[in-house]
């Protein structure tokens, strides 16, 4: 076996000097004015403004810092000095910038104008907004409703979101897919059907009183560094923590504090994972039925011997369902078959049982690494079926909790983008505003991508994101795309999306989060919902970029009056005037989880909209929670064969989602490049390869089509057997549009079927 000084590594600690050479590089890249410093001064603190990275929760005591790496990033980034102008789109064709790095396309700066796409020069020149906004109504009255997708990024505020989707139901649909549809749509299924709450159950207290923390495809370091703060916290006071994941993530393995002066002076820093468990990509099946198979065992020893359960069968009994049937099928399973699937010994796994067996409250924390599986959502159940057996969730220190990505993801869904109209209060919406909303299920970004190729999408309206570029089955999507009528964007930056434009297109510039947004009752504060269900005020000071931009808010206001008919009850200029009777729009929409919505914008720490099985009301088929029978003991979605590997699809530290800051992936020890194919040395040996040889992917999903990336240099990396792994979105291409996970369509980008090919 290859020793880890032979592969690529980083050998320092998550944060440190690190993070801090991290964020300096960024801040020399943007040519940031010396003005960002009292924007990052602001950053997550009551009253400031909320980054636009994550969607980690903000505490109510903040630290002096109260932003990470990622998040500094994040706002040097929208912040930059640099500026795509009119000039600069008038000197370059679509078509050639179509061949430009997402990267580079970036960093040519904030978006100044709004532009239309000229198809007679292939470029975009300047036009007014009112033109902008009565071409696309002009666009959008001529087609049917249902013929159109309004498409939301994720970080949005709630005031725009919830706008943007009544917009959507007055104009007569609910084709309203956000990127939880490509990240976390698992975890609203799963946990809908099992415990009858769509989101985690936890809260920051929790993290203050559990005893252990088991982590499943989830990567802290990267996508939520604020949160290594609570866990160093808990580590300290003797917590343990259980890491199950492909990749050895630096994150969790050791933590050194920027905020603490000690450890940046010092070499002290702070092991987090007391057990990191490199478990096959879609092993977690396996894995956690192995955990709980030594658990029965463990519970039926004791109550023999000692007459006592390590069980909470008093709440299995009064709180849940379908106990027996899960029981049974662990017990039928057979070590031999666990330890194939998951690629870990059943020494490893009792170890990871018998810490959850000794600590009196557990906390069960995810991420992409779960829910962008084929079974995913057995993934996720079967997280649910680990706490379940000791009555992990509904007591303090305790929990399910799924780490979100966009800084507003669940926060959208909340008031009202969604596609599924069961999920809406539409009786309400129509008392309210005096119209009829459609009721017939709405397209999610799945089936949004199926009707694109087949051509019944007409009109695609993109509310931030880089949709494109961050959907599976690319190639064939950019081909399909230029056949709709009507493509509209709302950005900051340029991006590839921005390029692969409809018959009829559209580039609107908007205002960035932490940039002041003044309308006619003055500034403007917004709000944001984070994983734990808090909610946020965020009030932006900045300069803004140009003096041309609208907020978000007001330009979904200006797209609705061009294309909607008079509504008394429907006043867009008063709410573009001033958000706070958005607000009260919400708040009557949403009276028990929105009351005082006004009052309470700025409260410290956020303010709780509350969840039902945190209280153990348990609103599932059952009115209890469900335990669940996994179909397999993987979630890989297609047999094993001979030269088949799992390809899992990575975001590195120096981006977010589609956004690259950089090309250092400091924390993995990749320098310089994003063209790797990462395997474990002892793998590239057997599939007959050579370290730093070049070499592409292909798709091998079973269903003929080409797919394929190539130009990657393969790079030893302490992988499992049998995965693979490169990053996103480049790998995007190899994605199929149907391989996604079954319940929710989510796409499984975390173990893709693919060969190798010299």
């Amino acid at each position: 076996m290859a020793d880890e000084k032979d592969m690529v590594h980083y050998s320092g600690a998550e944060g440190g000097w690190g993070s801090v050479r991290g964020i300096v590089e960024t801040a020399l890249r943007e040519r940031n004015s010396p003005a960002v410093l009292r924007t990052l001064q602001r950053q997550n603190k009551p009253g400031g403004f909320m980054c636009v990275s994550c969607a980690w929760t903000k505490p109510a005591q903040p630290h002096a810092f109260e932003f990470c790496e990622n998040g500094a990033k994040a706002t040097l980034w929208e912040l930059t000095t640099r500026r795509c102008t009119p000039e600069f789109f008038a000197e370059h064709k679509v078509t050639e910038l179509r061949g430009w790095k997402d990267h580079d396309l970036e960093q040519q700066g904030r978006l100044t104008q709004p532009m239309r796409y000229d198809r007679d020069s292939d470029t975009y020149v300047p036009c007014t907004w009112d033109e902008a906004f009565a071409a696309i109504g002009a666009e959008l009255k001529a087609i049917d409703p249902g013929s159109a997708v309004f498409y939301a990024s994720g970080r949005a505020s709630l005031e725009t979101s919830y706008l943007y989707a009544l917009f959507a139901r007055l104009y007569g649909h609910n084709n309203l897919p956000d990127s939880s549809n490509m990240c976390h749509e698992t975890t609203s299924v799963a946990l809908k059907k099992t415990i009858g709450a769509p989101v985690g159950t936890s809260v920051l207290s929790d993290f203050h009183l559990c005893d252990a923390i088991f982590f499943f495809g989830q990567n802290p370091g990267t996508n939520s560094p604020r949160f290594l703060h609570p866990l160093q916290e808990a580590v300290e006071r003797g917590c343990k923590i259980v890491t199950f994941n492909p990749i050895k993530e630096k994150g969790l393995e050791v933590f050194k504090n920027p905020q603490s002066p000690v450890e940046m002076l010092t070499p002290k820093a702070t092991k987090i994972s007391d057990l990191y468990l490199q478990v096959k990509a879609g092993g977690d099946i396996a894995a956690i039925t192995g955990m709980i198979k030594h658990i029965l065992a463990m519970e039926e020893k004791s109550w023999t011997e000692q007459k006592r359960h390590i069980l909470d069968v008093d709440f299995i009994e009064q709180h849940t369902t379908g106990f027996e049937a899960f029981k049974a099928k662990v017990e039928a399973t057979g070590w031999d078959e666990i330890e194939e699937e998951s690629a870990l010994s059943r020494a490893d796994l009792e170890q990871a049982a018998d810490i959850y067996i000794n600590a009196p409250r557990t906390i069960g924390i995810y991420g992409m690494g779960l829910t962008q599986h084929v079974h995913g959502f057995d993934n996720v159940a079967m997280v649910v079926n680990l706490l379940l057996l000791k009555g992990n969730i509904g007591r303090d220190g305790t929990g399910v909790s799924p780490v979100r990505g966009h800084s507003n993801v669940q926060g959208q869904r909340t008031v009202g983008i969604s596609e599924k109209p069961e999920l809406i209060p539409l009786d309400k919406l129509a008392e309210q505003f005096g119209f009829e909303p459609p009721r017939d299920k709405g397209l999610n970004t799945v089936e949004a991508c199926e009707k694109i190729v087949s051509g019944e999408v007409k009109a695609f309206i993109g509310l931030g994101g880089n949709f494109v570029r961050a959907i599976p089955e690319r190639e064939q999507m950019e081909a399909a795309w230029t056949d709709m009528r009507l493509t509209v964007q709302i950005a900051t930056k340029l991006n590839r999306s921005h390029l692969i434009n409809g018959k009829v297109a559209y580039l609107l510039p908007c205002l960035g989060r932490s940039e002041e947004d003044v309308q006619d009752s003055g500034p403007q504060a917004v709000t944001m919902e984070d994983s734990l269900s808090c909610i946020h005020g965020s009030l932006g000071k900045a300069t803004p970029a140009s003096k041309h931009l609208l907020s978000e808010l007001a330009i979904i206001a200006g797209i609705a009056k061009a294309t909607l008919p008079p509504n008394p009850k429907v006043d867009w200029d008063a709410w573009t005037g001033d958000y706070a009777k958005v607000r009260d729009a919400i708040e009557e929409t949403y009276p028990e989880q929105f009351h005082d919505f006004n009052q309470r914008v700025f409260t410290p720490g956020g303010f709780y909209r509350g969840n039902s099985a945190r209280e153990r009301v348990w609103k599932t088929e059952s009115g209890k929670a469900q335990f669940t029978v996994p179909q397999k003991m993987t979630a890989w979605g297609v047999d094993e064969a001979d030269g088949r590997w799992r390809l899992i699809t990575l975001r590195s530290n120096d981006q977010f989602n589609t956004t690259i800051y950089g090309y250092s992936d400091r924390l993995r020890g990749i320098e310089g490049t994003r063209d790797v194919l990462l395997m474990h040395p002892d793998e590239i040996a057997r599939a007959g390869l050579k370290e730093g040889q070049v070499v592409g992917l292909a798709s091998d999903a079973g269903d003929g089509v080409h797919r394929e990336v190539g130009g990657l240099t393969v790079t030893s990396f302490l992988l499992p057997r049998g995965c693979i792994g490169a990053y996103y979105p480049e790998m995007n291409p190899l994605i199929p549009l149907w391989y996604h996970d079954e319940e929710s369509k989510t796409p499984a980008a975390k173990a893709v079927p693919v060969r190798i090919i010299t």
